[in-house]
């Protein structure tokens, strides 16, 4: 636990260092759980987005892009049960004064249940190397069918704890496990009782004539009220796809883990409609298509895992999270959901405006059903940017920090230098900046000894080091070096940009 502490904090101080993250409002001592991403942050950012809508609008001809406003009529909070129903448990230390989310607390001592079965599993693998049968290990082995049935009883209890609206039995469950606060080690707990995440606001020149808003919660609620605008605007046909990109704000009882859980996020989410009753095929159709497009990254199959919900939300028949092996261990990095036909026909009743499809092949109307892909952008550039960081150990015995960024997602693609700052060597180096930065971002760098040049770029992420030398003058070449391998290579200045775009092409990332 120790050692994924100080990593997790290794990435936060790196992140800042680098200019990826800063906290929001700095010099007045910040504001909680509110984060600014800097001058590589917002490139990362960025590149994450694009990478996210290239494989979900432009390679599917049958989904298409929204941006809705963050502010909207107060009746669609109402229709979508996030007035009456978007709570969450909270749970107060008595000494240490600190407050919690009941559930969260609950969650977190059940996976360390969980991870105690993974290092059995660890253990099992090492020793019998490739012989090893995983599956029949886990069904057998008494302490990892004992750890496995412990976890699930306490998230199935859990879960018909908070599907029943028994609070008494939540903070039950707490007393019985003997959760202890993180902060004070003490067990005396407040009752558990409900919060509403929704941050308040107003629209209107004056206090008695302003209308009560709120800052949106979540973006399908944008999607869904403009259903039929896209739809008809665009002569769509089922099954078709609405995708958005957006800010979305929540009142976190307790924001924490750095970008993780934060009260202004962004998330990427796709609402692709479907003929009622087909609901379950697209849902697991989404899941391998999800699944591809996390793997494409190469960000390690091992740190993704899915997790079935207990506790279903009021929208939906069928619902799972991919989870990733984030520094602080597993947790939800993308929520697939059957939302079922619930949104559509809520606003629907309430509007009174008609919120169906006419199916030319059935000959008939209806509402259709919708599953949902949503995934949170910030907790996707933490797991991009904090399983990139690590510390190598070099053939000589030293030793490098590296951020091996994706290199199709890294803020910088190249760094150009010249060898020394005389002799006409800055000149080439920048005339061979001004035509790359046509099709890519790139950054010149003349600071320092080439080698500490290299370091610093390795730390920033950028998977290309290009540096023109003397002999650049006379053969028109300069020496390319890989980030991820350290290798150089000689290359002719004309194919630095061919190398560069081979390495970042969008359809050898996607199609891998």
């Amino acid at each position: 636990m120790a050692k994924e502490q100080d990593k997790f904090k290794h990435v936060i101080s790196h992140a800042k260092e680098y200019g990826y993250i800063f906290s929001s409002s700095e010099i007045y001592d910040g504001l909680s759980a509110v984060y600014d991403y800097g001058q590589n942050g917002v490139e990362l950012k960025n590149n994450i987005k694009a990478y996210w809508w290239k494989s979900m609008v432009h390679l599917h001809e049958e989904i298409v892009g929204l941006d809705a406003a963050i502010l909207m009529h107060p009746n669609t909070w109402k229709a979508s049960g996030h007035v009456d129903a978007f709570n969450d448990p909270m749970i107060d230390n008595k000494d240490s004064k600190k407050r919690y989310r009941a559930d969260v607390l609950v969650e977190d001592y059940a996976e360390k249940i969980e991870q105690k079965a993974q290092k059995e599993i660890a253990k099992a693998k090492k020793r019998f190397g490739d012989a090893f049968d995983e599956a029949e290990f886990v069904s057998t082995h008494p302490r990892v069918v004992k750890y496995r049935s412990q976890s699930k009883e306490i998230l199935t209890r859990l879960a018909t704890s908070l599907t029943n609206e028994d609070l008494d039995d939540v903070k039950a469950l707490i007393e019985e496990l003997e959760i202890a606060c993180p902060v004070s080690g003490s067990r005396d707990w407040t009752k558990v009782r409900q919060f509403n995440l929704m941050f308040g606001t107003k629209l209107g020149a004056s206090a008695e004539s302003a209308t009560d808003l709120y800052l949106r919660p979540e973006t399908a609620q944008g999607i869904f009220v403009n259903f039929a605008n896209v739809q008809k605007s665009g002569r769509l046909k089922i099954p078709f796809g609405i995708a958005q990109i957006g800010k979305a704000f929540r009142n976190e009882i307790v924001a924490r883990q750095f970008i993780f859980r934060q009260r202004e996020f962004e998330q990427m989410e796709m609402q692709y409609f479907v003929r009622p009753g087909e609901e379950l095929k697209w849902f697991e159709h989404w899941k391998v298509l999800r699944t591809k497009w996390h793997q494409s990254l190469n960000l390690g199959e091992e740190n993704y895992r899915f997790h079935d919900h207990e506790k279903m939300a009021h929208y939906a028949n069928a619902a799972t999270d991919i989870e990733f092996n984030f520094p602080f261990g597993f947790k939800e990095l993308e929520g697939i959901h059957s939302r079922t036909d619930f949104d559509l026909k809520a606003h629907e009743n309430l509007s009174g405006k008609k919120l169906q499809f006419f199916d030319p092949e059935l000959g008939e109307n209806y509402v259709p059903y919708v599953i949902e892909t949503s995934i949170g952008l910030d907790r996707m550039f933490l797991a991009v940017f904090s399983s990139a960081l690590q510390e190598e150990t070099l053939k000589d015995g030293s030793s490098r920090t590296v951020l091996k960024l994706p290199s199709i997602l890294a803020p910088v693609k190249a760094a150009v230098f010249p060898l020394l700052k005389k002799d006409g060597l800055p000149e080439i180096a920048k005339e061979l900046l001004k035509e790359l930065q046509w099709d890519f971002n790139v950054v010149y760098d003349e600071k320092d000894a080439v080698g500490r040049r290299y370091r610093r770029q390795d730390a920033a992420g950028t998977p290309f080091c290009i540096t023109v030398d003397h002999d650049t003058k006379e053969d028109h070449c300069v020496t390319i070096r890989h980030r991820d391998t350290m290798e150089q290579q000689r290359v002719p200045m004309s194919e630095v940009k061919a190398i560069i775009q081979k390495e970042i092409n969008f359809k050898t990332w996607l199609k891998s």
